[in-house]
């Protein structure tokens, strides 16, 4: 059984989300947390943001191998079309498409929301020979169709190194200029 299921991301999965998530807090600077939260904190934070949007796992061979979430972008009620996405896959299924297949299911969920931009901040090197950050990401939102919008230079500060941060977009519908509220739910997919 090679097949990846997407599917919601349940409580039973906080340790599986703590320790994919804790090689990019210890080895890069694709997160700029300096300290890995452990299942108890990662299952608070799933919490809390499944109630409005999409947390999503991808499972292969019974094993969680990867993880998408959606949050909000901004606090304020004019930006409640607009999301911040992120994701996760475990350091040794990278480059086998299961990025991609989460990042479509999350994309598809917050269609079905009403939500039209989904936004991307991502770590970039300033360098290219960076031993923990590459422009993998870069490339990976790229692919699937995000558009630089901008760049901030020397906003985090990891592993005693400076990084820039990269914003992406990309549009999920269309801009009408009284759109429905978005359907806010915790059965988002």
């Amino acid at each position: 059984m090679n097949q990846v299921i997407i599917r919601k991301a349940q409580s039973a999965d906080a340790a599986s989300l703590a320790a994919i998530y804790t090689y990019y807090v210890d080895k890069t600077a694709i997160t700029f947390e300096y300290e890995a939260p452990d299942a108890v904190e990662m299952e608070r934070r799933r919490q809390a943001i499944s109630q409005k949007y999409p947390y999503l796992v991808a499972e292969k061979d019974g094993r969680v191998v990867g993880y998408a979430y959606a949050h909000a972008f901004y606090g304020r009620e004019a930006y409640a079309w607009s999301v911040e996405a992120s994701i996760y896959v475990d350091k040794d299924c990278r480059k086998g498409g299961i990025g991609r297949t989460l990042y479509e299911a999350m994309e598809k969920a917050l269609q079905t929301m009403g939500i039209l931009n989904v936004n991307a901040c991502i770590a970039v090197p300033r360098s290219e020979d960076d031993p923990y950050l590459t422009r993998a990401s870069l490339a990976f939102h790229r692919r699937l169709g995000y558009e630089m919008v901008g760049i901030f230079h020397c906003s985090g500060c990891k592993f005693g190194r400076w990084y820039d941060v990269v914003w992406m977009e990309k549009m999920l519908g269309d801009h009408v200029d009284r759109p429905e509220p978005p359907r806010f739910c915790a059965a988002a997919y």
